[in-house]
């Protein structure tokens, strides 16, 4: 498998304005590093902190617009139905915690808002895009959607739902911003992350828009690891990455290494996705397993299947992808396809390639815990995809 492509790609650490190392700062970074042990300890300490920040700061929201007049109620009751979906792997926060605590970050207190800030961006993606793919559960409960949908609001009609879900992930993307505006940082920081959220979500939005379009092309004609590059590695991976490394102090030089690893990583994480969202268990996943099929999601291994398929194959593709009234009977013949033309085993090796790729940026001149701890975020990532 070819390097992930540069051409529809833009740096987020281009507009970098810092120092590079020199062997004596080098020295130092090393020193104040903790262990491998010592950084899974400390991530793991910090973690419920992280999402103690983010409910508490839903909540506080909520609290405020209940003593609003010109809806009384109803806003309090959009941000709790945000808050339900706050929070799940943590994946982001542990990514940004470890990136900060790894390079030598003791300040925890710096790091919490803004790790909070990554889980309620990743919480406005989710809402947004299960409104676009029509989901109405995320994590085995009802969504923001599904909520209103349900009547599980009173008082909603059940045609609010959408427009609830659409204000409900605004609401919780600048909340985000929010919740950098009021961390601890030195102003120079606090705009940078705040200019590197923005960035991140322009190239989101431009990754959801081509898996949008993509519906309407043939599968052969959608780059899908470019879209899982730009929709979901940018923020997933390389976001929480440098903004964990900017807040530790890191440099140019550090943060585009990790910048490297968190978009080979966020892509194979998608790809990952992608499969248990075919062939994963609902009750593990929290997720349909057909909802990606119905929609006729232009996955990687959808791609890999439509170049391959002879004619029966195609046939069974183009019978069943995209319709709306799959049901399991149609899924199992095309998840039968995806095997036999060896679309699986194809997307499983493209994970061990990015995983490779990642581990690659991992120089020693980063500290060996941190190496330790992105290193073995990898080995569980491919054992996901085997």
């Amino acid at each position: 498998m070819d390097p992930l492509s540069e051409s529809a790609y833009e740096s987020v650490t281009s507009a970098l304005q810092v120092p590079e190392r020199h062997a004596e700062s080098l020295r130092l970074v090393h020193a104040g590093a903790p262990s491998a042990p010592e950084l899974s300890r400390a991530v793991d300490e910090v973690l419920p902190r992280i999402q103690a920040a983010a409910d508490a700061y839903v909540q506080r929201q909520a609290a405020t617009d209940r003593t609003g007049t010109d809806a009384p109620g109803d806003a309090a009751r959009l941000w709790a139905s945000v808050g339900d979906q706050v929070g799940g792997k943590l994946l982001r926060p542990r990514l940004a915690a470890t990136a900060y605590l790894g390079l030598g970050g003791r300040d925890t207190s710096a790091i919490v808002p803004v790790a909070a800030a990554h889980e309620l961006l990743h919480t406005a993606m989710l809402i947004h895009d299960d409104l676009i793919d029509h989901d109405s559960v995320r994590r085995g409960r009802p969504n923001v959607a599904g909520t209103y949908r349900a009547g599980e609001v009173e008082g909603a009609p059940a045609v609010a739902a959408d427009a609830a879900a659409l204000l409900g992930g605004d609401l919780a993307m600048w909340g985000a911003v929010d919740l950098v505006l009021d961390a601890n940082l030195a102003p120079a920081v606090q705009a940078f992350v705040l200019r590197l959220l923005v960035r991140s979500v322009h190239t989101t939005i431009r990754g959801e828009l081509l898996d949008v379009l993509g519906q309407y092309r043939a599968p052969g004609e959608v780059d899908a690891r470019t879209v899982a590059l730009l929709k979901t590695a940018v923020y997933s991976s390389v976001l929480p990455l440098v903004t964990g490394a900017q807040l530790a102090g890191a440099d140019a030089t550090t943060c585009e290494q990790l910048e490297r690893y968190g978009r080979a990583a966020g892509v194979a994480f998608q790809l990952v996705d992608d499969m248990l969202g075919t062939f994963g268990d609902p009750a593990v996943t929290g997720k349909s397993a057909l909802s990606d099929l119905r929609e006729g999601k232009r996955t990687e291994l959808v791609a890999v299947a439509w170049r391959r398929a002879d004619a029966e194959q195609s046939a069974v593709l183009r019978r069943h992808l995209g319709d709306p009234d799959l049901e399991e009977s149609g899924a199992a013949a095309v998840r039968a396809v995806l095997h036999a033309t060896g679309a699986v085993d194809a997307v499983a090796g493209d994970v061990r390639a990015l995983s490779a790729e990642a581990a690659a940026s991992l120089t020693d001149d980063l500290p060996q815990g941190l190496r330790v701890q992105l290193g073995a975020m990898l080995d569980k990532l491919v054992e996901r995809a085997e």
